[in-house]
């Protein structure tokens, strides 16, 4: 049985989860279109996500797919921390910002069984999952609500490692795509290759079905992905100007003018590598910079400088997540570019 049919969509477009860039009103609009609306879960609380399941639920008894993170929680490590705001110590002293009232902390939680707990009678049609997946028993009990497991493998090891773990189906995450790479195996960004490069590979490798994902913008790429073995194809950043996202209007100019032609993977925002738009701190502390620590705990130290700078009109210090090709970013409803993106 082909992806999509056993999915119970109309047509092979997902819609990439975009942590902090997204509500379920995104989710509901791709899903009632035809396509499979995700929803990021990986920075909701329990009460937040509660909400938006409630919201899902109610309007569209279409498939979706719940997005979750399964990182390892990192140790907070004092000496990395303060070197990191030394570093940034010339930034807070350009905009008032008194870093001792910074608190550590990380803002992104990995699958647990909490969650497990709370989304468990929604009984969600997909989860996916970001860095691999959690512990064997989760994705048992998951898999044991009819549920199908999907998760991003950036090189053909790793999508051999999730079909070997339970995955249903594997999202091939090309070096284009915007936002955090999936990678979970290898922090070794030179084992990172082109989505048309890797989705052949790894559609050869495994027997599940595959998905494409990366720098696919339009229904000439799609079709090009699906002659290429992928039975969908996961888009994120051609979703990002439409009305039913919650980007900044600082994010929605970077992405309509000619900087978002420059894109670079920096860890400088979260402590693990990102597709964004080159802005001041990519370019002056990054791409990559060895002070930031380690996935999540680098954005707390860096958040309050976006907080100033976009309050006085400056994308300087934001995550301005966006894939390798932008150039059908446009501010349509997100059910119209559902249909148009399948519409090959």
């Amino acid at each position: 049985m082909k992806l999509c049919e056993r999915l119970g969509i109309e047509l092979p477009i997902i819609q990439a989860p975009m942590a902090g860039a997204q509500g379920s009103m995104l989710t509901i609009a791709v899903s009632n279109a035809g396509g499979l609306g995700s929803l990021p879960c990986a920075m909701l609380s329990a009460e937040a996500l509660a909400a938006e399941l409630k919201e899902i639920r109610g309007s569209t008894d279409k498939p979706y797919n719940l997005n979750f993170f399964c990182h390892q929680q990192p140790q907070p490590d004092e000496a990395r921390e303060q070197a990191w705001r030394d570093r940034l110590g010339a930034y807070y002293a350009e905009y008032g910002i008194d870093a001792r009232a910074i608190q550590t902390g990380a803002g992104r939680a990995p699958f647990s069984a909490e969650l497990a707990d709370l989304i468990e009678p929604y009984r969600p049609p997909v989860i996916s999952f970001h860095f691999g997946l959690p512990a064997p028993e989760l994705v048992e009990r998951i898999k044991g609500w009819g549920t199908l497991v999907f998760s991003s493998a950036t090189t053909v090891e790793e999508a051999l490692w999730l079909e070997q773990h339970g995955a249903d189906a594997i999202i091939a995450q090309g070096l284009e795509a915007g936002g955090h790479r999936g990678m979970f195996l290898s922090d070794d960004l030179t084992t990172q290759v082109g989505t048309f490069a890797l989705l052949p590979q790894i559609v050869q490798a495994v027997s599940c079905p595959v998905i494409a994902a990366g720098g696919i913008a339009d229904a000439q790429g799609v079709a090009a992905a699906l002659s290429l073995g992928a039975q969908a194809v996961q888009l994120g950043t051609a979703y990002l100007c439409c009305p039913e996202t919650k980007i900044s209007a600082i994010h929605r100019a970077a992405l309509q003018s000619e900087a978002a032609r420059h894109t670079a993977l920096t860890n400088i925002f979260s402590g693990r590598p990102a597709r964004g738009i080159v802005n001041r701190a990519i370019h002056e502390l990054g791409p990559i910079c060895t002070d930031a620590p380690a996935f999540p705990l680098a954005s707390t130290a860096i958040t309050p400088l976006r907080s100033v700078a976009e309050k006085q009109g400056s994308g300087d210090f934001s995550p301005l997540w966006a894939g390798q090709n932008a150039s059908q970013c446009r501010e349509i409803p997100a059910a119209e570019l559902t249909r148009l993106l399948s519409d090959s």
